[in-house]
């Protein structure tokens, strides 16, 4: 059988190699990270396994295939992957769920401090307000509320850690009981009642035909408290415009960033990115030295088990 790797660009892939290979699989890696769709196609139409990144995988890429059985995504994420078109040409399809659970609610926590703090433009304070908080609003959280958008498994991190941190947590998932809240002392509400009620807003859902711009004009003008905002999902949940507005109109205390509707990130983007009151990185939220290694090693397991006709836990269809 014959593996591929597109979008590659990781360190080394010396697990795959072992593992497929060693297994007596053909693996051949993709050498770019990007590179052009027609010629991935072609690179790609022996596959009976396919692990990609950000690749789309859709009809008009499953039709090309000559032997696909099996997709895994390196990631939690999976909105680059039409489940149904897999599911109608008999691919099944995984992700790594939970994988970066750690390092994205650390990094959540991170950008969180660094906005409820101000710690946007240090070098500003130091030289020109030395002494003086770059805005009055800088508080303190023991009396605030945070609301989670989404409480999967990096949601509920996230509220597991932030749980000494604040008065209340609350949060918004509709694919989740009220057992499943009640396991993490969370308060399950409804959308408009966290965008109205919270403090701090983190965004931990994935991205679906729900949750695109979750966070649109209506959302940022519904909000009362000022929130600060925070986003470690995907940046297409933020209608980027609107996200400007609400800086500029003073409808959010901050942006704490990581993730962005183009990446990289464009020029037209740069309003939002050198906002006064933003601070961004560069979608790495989901790097450890122990994460980088586990998605690796948990995606290359999950396109090996499918192949040999094992359960994935994994499985998105």
């Amino acid at each position: 059988m014959n593996i591929v790797i597109l979008d590659s660009g990781y360190k080394s892939y010396s697990f795959e190699k072992e593992l497929f290979e060693g297994n007596g699989f053909n693996l051949k890696i993709h050498k770019e990270y990007k590179g052009e769709r027609l010629e991935k196609i072609e690179f790609t139409k022996e596959a009976h396994g396919l692990l990609v990144r950000h690749t789309v995988i859709d009809s008009e890429f499953l039709s090309k295939m000559k032997n696909l059985k099996a997709v895994v995504r390196y990631g939690i994420g999976y909105d680059n992957i039409d489940i149904e078109a897999c599911t109608k040409f008999g691919v099944k399809v995984a992700n790594v769920q939970g994988y970066a659970s750690h390092s994205v609610s650390d990094h959540a926590m991170a950008l969180m401090f660094s906005c409820t703090r101000g710690m946007w433009n240090t070098n500003d304070q130091l030289i020109n307000k030395f002494a003086a908080p770059p805005v009055p609003e800088i508080f303190e959280l023991h009396d605030k509320t945070l609301g989670i958008i989404g409480l999967g498994k990096i949601g509920s991190e996230l509220s597991k850690k932030a749980s000494p941190l604040f008065n209340k947590i609350i949060a918004t998932d509709p694919y989740k009981t009220e057992q499943y809240f009640n396991r993490f002392q969370v308060q399950k509400v409804s959308l408009e009642t966290l965008l109205k009620t919270s403090d701090v807003i983190s965004i931990n859902c994935n991205l679906t035909v729900e949750t695109n711009h979750i966070l649109n004009t209506d959302a940022f003008n519904s909000m009362q408290k000022k929130p600060v905002i925070i986003n470690t999902s995907r940046g297409e949940t933020i209608d980027e415009k609107a996200l400007f507005e609400a800086l500029q109109n003073k409808k959010i205390h901050s942006a704490g960033l990581d993730v962005f509707e183009n990446e990289p990130t464009t020029k037209a983007q740069e309003s939002v990115i050198n906002h006064p009151q933003t601070i961004c990185t560069g979608h790495y939220a989901w790097y450890s030295d122990y994460a980088a290694i586990e998605l690796q090693k948990r995606a290359a397991q999950n396109l090996f088990d499918f192949l040999r006709g094992k359960e994935v836990e994994d499985r998105l269809n």
